[in-house]
């Protein structure tokens, strides 16, 4: 284990009405972005404005750690593991996995990896 994603645990519908309230407040406008992370079809952790600093963990099509949500007293968590042993100073990376998209809806990826797969979604 190298980190739990924490913040604050929202029902997934209601993302859209969180980004627009941030839009509102101009968080979005910072280029600080939204940091909302799917533990599954109804919750989603909201970590922008309370998270912890897994929210800054950048993906990579070659990571060197993936996140799996878990199950501790009947509450989920997003725990972020380590795939290998990580070198001091390494950059911490995850595969994102967003939902395969149509074209006109890609994400460009840019972690620079070997076998990058151009898009996030």
């Amino acid at each position: 284990m190298v980190i739990e994603y924490s913040g604050i645990v929202i029902r997934s519908v209601l993302t859209d009405k969180w980004e627009k309230f941030y839009d509102g407040k101009g968080i979005d406008g910072k280029g600080i972005g939204y940091y909302m992370f799917h533990m599954d079809d109804f919750d989603v952790v909201d970590a922008t404005t309370h998270g912890n600093a897994a929210r800054f963990i950048n993906h990579s099509c070659e990571p060197n750690c993936f996140s799996r949500v878990i199950h501790v007293e009947g509450q989920k968590h997003i725990v972020i593991f380590a795939l290998r042993r990580i070198l001091h100073g390494e950059e911490l990376t995850y595969d994102y996995e967003f939902p395969i998209e149509d074209a006109s809806n890609k994400l460009p990826c840019n972690c620079g990896a070997k076998r990058c797969r151009r898009f996030l979604n």
